[in-house]
């Protein structure tokens, strides 16, 4: 419905926190799939290494479009654009640098300690 209950809040927080590699990598597969149509594309990746950047901040080699374009180039196998869930989950585990991007999406910690 476009809003996140309790009950949902926590069980993201609990598979953020204690949930496997693949679980987490399926559910920031889904936050990720703004419009919902089973893929993620370069805009709605772009959109969310925005995102992430805004919020760590620090400095970066490259640009975000750069960074997406990379991405695209090592992880989208068909080349249709798009990255389906298999694409998104595998090229995960075998790119260390999307990976790390990954994890630091959902890594609060620094805004924790600021509270």
């Amino acid at each position: 419905d476009g809003y996140i209950d309790f009950m949902e809040y926590v069980a993201a927080l609990s598979l953020v926190l204690r949930g496997k590699m693949e679980q987490k990598l399926r559910w920031y597969f889904k936050l990720y799939d703004v419009d919902g149509n089973g893929c993620i594309d370069r805009h709605e990746l772009l959109n969310i290494i925005k995102a992430i950047r805004a919020i760590n901040g620090g400095d970066h080699e490259t640009s975000a479009e750069e960074f997406t374009n990379r991405v695209f180039d090592r992880i989208d196998v068909n080349g249709d654009g798009e990255l389906s869930l298999d694409e998104f989950v595998e090229g995960a585990r075998k790119d260390e640098e999307f990976m790390e991007v990954m994890m630091k999406s959902l890594d609060l910690s620094h805004i924790v300690a600021m509270i």
